[in-house]
């Protein structure tokens, strides 16, 4: 009679030591996923926002930018916040620095 319960024993015991395998193998998705998650979405968002504010620290007048919504001019004021815009002559507008999208070579506003 009790060899009916030792091959049941004996299959809980294999099953226990597969459960801990397999948590080990739970943990090692988990940071893989951490470092895919970090590696193809974190690092290269803070590097390209990191250049935008570097771009909008060196902003100066006359400067030819295009911002956002697509509108290009040269930039006739700088304040902290705000600059101002001349799109064509005698015409001014006041956008958000962060809307500056890239600045333009010298020359560029002649050509279009």
């Amino acid at each position: 009679m009790l060899e009916f319960l030792i091959p049941a024993a004996q299959a809980q015991a294999e099953t226990g030591a597969a459960g801990g395998a397999g948590a080990i193998g739970q943990i090692v998705m988990l940071v893989g996923f951490v470092l895919i998650f970090y590696f193809l979405l974190w690092r290269p968002q803070a590097k390209r926002a990191k250049q935008h504010k570097k771009l909008m620290s060196e902003l100066s007048k006359g400067d030819e930018v295009v911002i956002g919504g697509g509108l290009v001019g040269r930039i006739s004021k700088v304040g902290d916040e705000f600059l101002s815009l001349e799109i064509s002559e005698g015409t001014e507008v006041n956008v958000q620095k962060s809307a500056v999208a890239a600045v333009l070579p010298k020359g560029t506003l002649k050509s279009i």
